[in-house]
């Protein structure tokens, strides 16, 4: 039986902290699938195009050369029903510090309560990482500044592009 994980998040854009997790999430799975969120009440800087774009770009070639399985999707829905309804059995998260794990204990804990056969595993962002946020990135995108040493550079690229005057 295939090990199947889901990497969910809105990757508003794509970081090195997300391509961190995805390199190590290869090693752990047969298939990785990175889901894009999509909630009507929050207003992304990035399309849902772009994103997956973007994820596609960067995700697929580290999955490929690991020699697992890649596809990107999107879902509107809780998390654990996305995983569920794409086969997953190992949902995947990436840890910064304590504030993250306490957060994603809860979300552990009752996404375990309404499907037990998704197993949470949590994996810690490498020290070069662990300060990179999306918000961060994307405040510092918006303001000129350079953004080349938080995200690859076809995104640092479509970053710039965005925010040309």
């Amino acid at each position: 039986m295939p090990r199947i994980a889901l990497y969910p998040g809105s990757f508003d854009p794509v970081t090195n902290g997300h391509s961190d997790v995805v390199q190590q999430a290869v090693h752990l799975c047969d298939r990785l699938i990175v889901a894009v969120g999509v909630h009507s009440g929050k207003k992304p800087l990035f399309t849902t195009d772009e994103r997956l774009k973007m994820v596609r770009d960067v995700f697929a070639p580290i999955a490929t050369k690991a020699g697992c399985a890649f596809e990107a999707t999107t879902y509107d829905n809780l998390t654990v029903t996305a995983a569920q309804k794409n086969g997953a059995s190992i949902m995947i998260r990436g840890l910064r510090d304590g504030t993250d794990l306490d957060y994603e204990m809860q979300l552990a804990g009752m996404n375990d309560a309404m499907a037990p056969g998704v197993h949470t595993v949590f994996l810690p962002a490498s020290v070069s990482v662990r300060p990179i946020t999306a918000t961060l990135v994307r405040q510092i995108a918006s303001m000129g500044g350079d953004v080349s040493a938080f995200v690859p550079a076809s995104v640092a690229a479509s970053l710039k592009a965005k925010f040309a005057p």
